[in-house]
């Protein structure tokens, strides 16, 4: 394993039956980067996740986390990474500022001041009683203990589950600030928008497989171009379909066609569209859930377009 690589999935499959669980999973996470683990609810990030945490152990494959293997070595990864689960549980303690507590004195803190900072940033009342709290407060708590410890290494499994909009672009800039710090970072999400706005890479997960692993930052720098396309009869959508060198998609939502391609080919592409009638051709900006509906559909259907 190369010196820039922190975690590592290594062909993980854990199979519960019935089609649940994951399957032959792999990917990297390198230093410094944030990176996005992205599916709908159900479909294996926490699984995932627990494989690299080493609270599961796989039925083949293999992970690491600093070189470690983490289910043989879970003991010596655990003190190098903060981590959030899905589902929060907090120890038989009465309230937030006694489990902040506990949490300082087993991670050696007696600098409360980033604590502090965190818990104004969230506007966590640590004093509430841990039993009574929302999910919200709950989550903010967790977000606190995991944050305050300064570790090299984050890996959130749902992190703004819970959160108001306005509490979500908080932990956001919380996010970008660790990033800034060196951090590396593994984030699961559902929502597209949050790992969009934060995460370098992104893998997209759906019903335990992997799809795709996508470099936003790439993305984010417009190299690709996205075009949507409305044709005045079919003649014309058919003649086009024919001379163009790209590959085309439909939206059987709005009947447009859709075409991708290389900045460095716009020029080619819109001689082609000259010769042909359209109605309306417009500009699509990138969309990270518009892009996995799109790998999503490609993964279903055969290089043909015949159903797998």
């Amino acid at each position: 394993m190369t010196e820039d690589i922190v975690i590592r999935a290594d062909h993980l499959t854990k199979d519960y039956g019935h089609g649940r669980g994951i399957f032959d999973i792999s990917f990297e996470v390198r230093k410094g980067e944030v990176f996005g683990y992205a599916g709908t609810n159900g479909s294996g990030k926490t699984t995932t996740i627990r494989n690299l945490m080493g609270f599961i152990q796989p039925d083949s494959g293999k992970s690491f986390i600093s070189g470690k293997n983490s289910w043989e070595q879970r003991a010596e990864i655990m003190p190098n990474v903060s981590y959030i689960p899905g589902e929060i549980a907090f120890p038989p303690l009465s309230t937030g500022t006694d489990f902040l507590d506990v949490q300082a004195e087993y991670l050696g803190i007696d600098d409360y001041s980033y604590m502090n900072y965190l818990i104004q940033r969230l506007q966590l009342d640590p004093t509430a009683r841990l039993k009574k709290m929302s999910k919200g407060m709950k989550q903010k708590t967790a977000i606190v203990a995991a944050l305050m410890g300064h570790k090299e290494i984050l890996v959130l499994d749902e992190p703004t589950t819970g959160l108001d909009p306005l509490m979500r672009e908080v932990f956001l800039d919380l996010i970008h600030e660790e990033k800034k710090q060196g951090r590396t970072i593994l984030m699961s999400s559902h929502i597209f928008e949050e790992i969009e706005d934060c995460c370098d890479r992104v893998a997209f997960i759906k019903d335990g497989r992997l799809l795709d692993v996508l470099d936003l930052n790439e993305k984010r720098n417009g190299k690709d171009k996205v075009l949507r396309l409305k044709f005045k009869n079919e003649a014309e959508e058919t003649r086009f379909s024919r001379i163009c060198t790209e590959k085309i998609e439909k939206d059987t939502n709005t009947g447009e066609d859709i075409v991708r391609f290389s900045e460095k080919d716009l020029g080619a592409v819109m001689q082609q569209l000259s010769t042909c009638s359209l109605e309306y051709l417009r500009e699509e900006h990138f969309s990270m859930e518009e892009y996995f509906k799109s790998v999503y559909r490609r993964k279903g259907e055969g290089e043909d377009g015949t159903e797998n």
